[in-house]
């Protein structure tokens, strides 16, 4: 499997890179059934994937709009939150924003591909704090995708990719300690397959009756070998890993597969 996205070829560094596409263009599907991957972790770990904050189901009900709009009305499910209603007919997750004192919060998430990242831990921060972990954010971007969020006009919708390795092949990703922890148990001459590209496709766009922001995140997860038959994009691969600075590295902590990874592609370069 070729990833959908490969945005290492785009950037080597951290970017905002958020670019207008077309609203017809927003979801992109390539999940048979989200409900059927999503409705057990709803249901037996609810606090990892699902969080809502007082005042916010004029938003999400908003956004179960936007989404029947998109694909068709769906059966009603009066039980469940308007948000996570939404979140279980598509394969993205859903991030409501709302702005409360002065700054943009999130007040409703639907979080089933999180990456070492979960709802109970995100709900109510706002921009900053989410952004706190990404080294030099605060400095170099934050103001920018504040006045992002403060500029969204509805009918716009904005994407941005994002990119990592990681020795996991599972979406829902809520602590790096145990992925973490099997680093050392990896066979190198295994690395391309245990090692897995995870790209984050991401969209952002204005709710017009609310004036509420959705963020989606969309996870496509390939193994890293789906490189080592095109010499085109395993050279763009190499070229970004190698040359990535260090505030993605950091972030990212490529510093931990940096042996596996250059294993692979002296392998994968002969």
């Amino acid at each position: 499997m070729i990833p959908r996205h490969r945005p290492w070829e785009e950037a080597a560094e951290f970017t905002i890179g958020l670019k207008p596409i077309a609203p017809a263009c927003w979801l992109e599907g390539g999940e048979a059934d989200p409900a059927a991957r999503k409705d057990p972790l709803f249901a037996a770990s609810r606090a990892l994937v699902w969080a809502e904050a007082p005042g916010s189901r004029a938003g999400q009900a908003e956004v179960l709009a936007l989404i029947d709009d998109a694909l068709g009305p769906a059966p009603a499910r009066g039980d469940l939150p308007p948000l996570y209603a939404a979140a279980r007919r598509v394969p993205d997750d859903l991030c409501l924003l709302e702005t409360r004192d002065g700054q943009w919060r999130l007040t409703a998430l639907s979080l089933c591909a999180g990456s070492f990242f979960t709802a109970e831990a995100a709900i109510g921060k706002s921009l900053a704090e989410l952004h706190g972990p990404v080294t030099g954010f605060a400095e170099r971007f934050l103001a920018r995708v504040q006045r992002i969020f403060d500029g969204l006009r509805p009918g716009l919708v904005l994407e941005r990719r994002n990119w990592t390795v990681l020795n996991s092949a599972a979406l829902h990703t809520p602590a790096s300690a145990p992925i973490r922890a099997g680093i050392g148990g990896i066979d190198p001459e295994r690395a391309g397959r245990l090692l897995n590209l995870r790209v984050e496709r991401q969209t952002v766009r204005r709710l017009p009756a609310t004036g509420a922001a959705l963020f989606t995140i969309r996870v496509w997860l390939a193994p890293l070998e789906s490189l080592a038959g095109d010499p085109a994009r395993l050279a763009a691969f190499a070229r970004a890993w190698r040359s990535a600075d260090p505030d993605l590295r950091a972030y990212k902590r490529f510093d931990l597969y940096d042996g596996l990874v250059e294993g692979f592609l002296r392998k994968a370069e002969t």
